[in-house]
């Protein structure tokens, strides 16, 4: 009663209000400047804490001012400036230490410790604050008055920091402010009753009340735009964690090449489509998934730059086409998805439909015109998975099958699609213990000279024998050793065995064998052919090695390298299927190939066609230009090889001059014919290899 009654009677209530509103406002701006401290460490936590310390320091003597322009002892009053001074350094200096032994998060009770420093920061600066308040009377102080203020202010204030720094919660810093407004406030009013004023009536000089009044309101807007500097330096870091905080998410959740979606925010969404799709019976939902056909071809012939590019305009296509309960992403490299909620089947298809020609429609990318074309594959909710992960495994399959179908770009799901993966991936476990189980086996195709017969070489043909399938095609299965891995170890047996074989005829034949691109990318090719060369025997210019185009185009600087180290070795370098690529003249001008291995697909044109000859002649034409030998595959009739010699040919091979066969026939068939001699032959007769036995 004897505090309410120092306020109430003693103190001018404007004033009072005036530094209740500054001691709330200092407060809210201090506890939230201290959850700013606690978010951060070093440097800059430590700046936090020193405006912190500015925040509650100032907000604090302006609200012990205030309170004291605002107390009426009934006789004249001065101040000290430099006790006034003085105390204000007190409270920022405090509260700054208080504050930094609050943030210490290797002690247990820290905060509360911190707090109680806080709370003695107040208490000195407000008997400071009192030293240098001179009054014309005689001033007596209640001792029990001060401790208890002093208690208060330390209780309250551990209380409020604590609350601040343990409980990060919107509603504990409400609580956490009202404590330490409880202790300012607390300490203040309980000091002032601890002092009763006698006055002197002989001294009448003083400050002027209205002046009093002024100098309340000016340091009441000083401490305000202190707190606002401080609110504003909160607001100013709080805007820019929250636009790190979105840029960061969009990055997370975004393609930062196309903008759209990426693969994190496509798996939830389509969870969250599925949860909705369970919830609602007649709602289904559709896993799209996309991918480009010719999107390598613009990486190899215009770099990656335009690769870039093709794949934003493709994501800009894409997001304008969307609509109400659609959903596009880019899933990495050239594979895009969407997700379709429908209840109509039709309205699937009308979305399939826009895909379709949107992708299909040709791409400009500065002088350049390119239609990609795409492959898309579709699997339906609840229909064809029933779970995230099986929706897009059967839309991926789905995809597949329409890749590999040249008669469709688009492929709905079907349960027969499983048995094919399933089958595949047998076959793939299959094929990494052949090599172990003896299973692999080589065919040989004679190579030989259209314009004498002679047999210039061999051709060393991959073939499987499976203990229940038995004979697979090479087309089945290297495509799956390259996908797994397995055509290292496949490839390694296929150059042994060619060359130990090879080394065993007594002639000089050569022996072509063919380079998977997975050997040029993963395994260190001229030391293992140095290796093989040197353990068969064989002589490195008895070794012809033939590649594809596309195993250049894949990685052109590392793949003619290995080929300069491989022909420094002294084996010939043969280029396969030519005239089916895209480069082969920039391929013929970086590297001095040994032969050219004409594309089979001519020779089959060649009887009708005359555009098919006019590219033999002309290939024909190039080779000689060169000085490269030119070798005809797919021969398979008198006429194509009639053409071939007329053209001016110099090598064939094909059926009509022999079937790959193993090299036990080979081997019995010259056994049997010793006396024949090989360049003998004429166009059409079987070859034979003489042999050391």
């Amino acid at each position: 009663m004897r505090v309410i009654s120092c306020i109430v009677t003693e103190h001018n209530l404007w004033l009072v209000l005036l530094a209740a509103l500054m001691c709330v406002t200092g407060s809210w701006v201090t506890i939230g400047l201290l959850d700013r401290t606690r978010k951060t460490a070093g440097v800059q936590m430590k700046g936090w804490l020193f405006l912190t310390a500015v925040a509650a320091g100032s907000s604090i003597w302006c609200t012990h001012f205030i309170a004291m322009l605002a107390y009426q002892p009934g006789a004249p009053i001065t101040f000290d400036p430099i006790l006034t001074m003085v105390s204000l350094v007190m409270a920022v200096a405090g509260t700054g230490v208080g504050f930094t032994i609050a943030s210490d998060k290797s002690r247990r009770l820290a905060p509360e410790w911190g707090g109680c420093v806080v709370g003695l920061a107040i208490s000195a600066m407000h008997y400071t604050g009192m030293m240098a308040y001179h009054v014309a009377g005689i001033v007596e102080w209640d001792l029990g008055y001060v401790a208890a203020s002093l208690v208060i202010s330390m209780a309250f204030s551990a209380a409020a920091i604590g609350q601040a720094i343990r409980r990060p919660y919107r509603r504990a810093q409400y609580v956490g402010i009202g404590l330490l407004v409880l202790a300012i406030v607390g300490l203040h009013f309980t000091g002032m009753a601890a002092v009763a004023v006698t006055p002197m009536s002989f001294i009448s000089t003083g400050t002027n009340p209205e002046i009093l009044v002024a100098m309340a309101v000016a340091v009441a807007v000083v401490g305000l735009i202190v707190a606002a500097t401080g609110f504003a330096s909160y607001l100013i870091d709080e805007r820019g964690r929250l636009e790190s905080f979105e840029r960061l998410q969009h990055l997370a959740l975004n393609d930062s090449l196309t903008g759209l979606a990426n693969r994190v925010s496509f798996n939830d969404r389509l969870d969250h489509e599925i949860e909705r799709a369970r919830e609602d019976e007649e709602t289904m939902t559709a896993v799209i998934v996309i991918d480009l056909d010719r999107f390598k071809e613009i990486n190899d012939l215009r770099g990656h730059a335009a690769g870039d590019q093709a794949l934003k305009i493709v994501a800009r296509r894409l997001a304008k086409l969307t609509g109400e309960g659609e959903f596009v992403a880019r899933l990495g490299g050239d594979e895009f998805a969407a997700i379709k909620r429908f209840k109509d089947q039709n309205d699937l298809l009308g979305l399939v439909s826009r895909l379709e020609k949107s992708l299909f429609q040709p791409l400009r990318i500065d002088d350049f015109e390119i239609a990609t074309g795409a492959s898309i594959g579709v699997a339906v909710y609840p229909r064809d998975g029933d779970d995230r992960e099986r929706l897009v495994s059967n839309a991926d399959l789905a995809m597949y099958r329409a890749k590999n179908d040249m008669s469709r770009a688009v492929c709905f799901y079907e349960s027969n699609m499983d048995e094919t993966a399933r089958a595949r991936r047998a076959l793939a476990i299959d094929l990494r213990q052949a090599v172990e189980r003896g299973e692999l086996s080589l065919h040989y195709q004679v190579q030989t000279s259209v314009s004498t017969g002679a047999v210039c070489g061999y051709e060393a043909l991959l073939r499987w024998t499976h203990p229940e399938r038995g004979m697979i095609a090479p087309t089945d299965f290297i495509p799956i050793a390259e996908e797994n891995g397995s055509i290292l170890a496949i490839g390694e047996w296929v150059l042994r065995t060619a060359c130990r074989e090879a080394a065993s005829w007594d002639n000089n034949y050569k022996i072509a064998v063919n380079l998977s691109p997975v050997q040029f990318a993963h395994a260190d090719l001229a030391k293992l052919v140095h290796h093989i060369l040197i353990e068969t025997g064989l002589s490195p210019n008895r070794l012809e090695l033939e590649l594809t185009e596309s195993t250049i185009v894949a990685d052109k600087f590392r793949t003619l390298h290995v080929l300069r180290q491989i022909k420094a070795l002294g084996v010939t370098i043969a280029i396969d299927d030519f005239g089916t690529g895209y480069s082969s003249l920039d391929t013929l001008r970086s590297f001095p190939f040994d032969k050219i291995k004409l594309d089979r697909s001519f020779m089959a044109d060649v009887e009708r066609s005359p555009q098919a000859k006019a590219i033999i002649r002309a290939v024909l034409t190039l080779g000689r230009s060169l000085d490269i030998p030119v070798l005809a595959e797919g021969v398979e009739t008198h006429v194509q090889l009639a053409i071939l010699q007329v053209e001016g040919c110099n090598e064939a091979q094909g059926y009509f001059l022999g079937r790959p066969q193993p090299i036990d026939q080979i081997l019995l068939a010259g056994v049997a014919d010793s006396r024949r001699v090989p360049h003998d032959l004429v166009p059409g007769e079987r070859p034979r290899i003489s042999v050391r036995r």
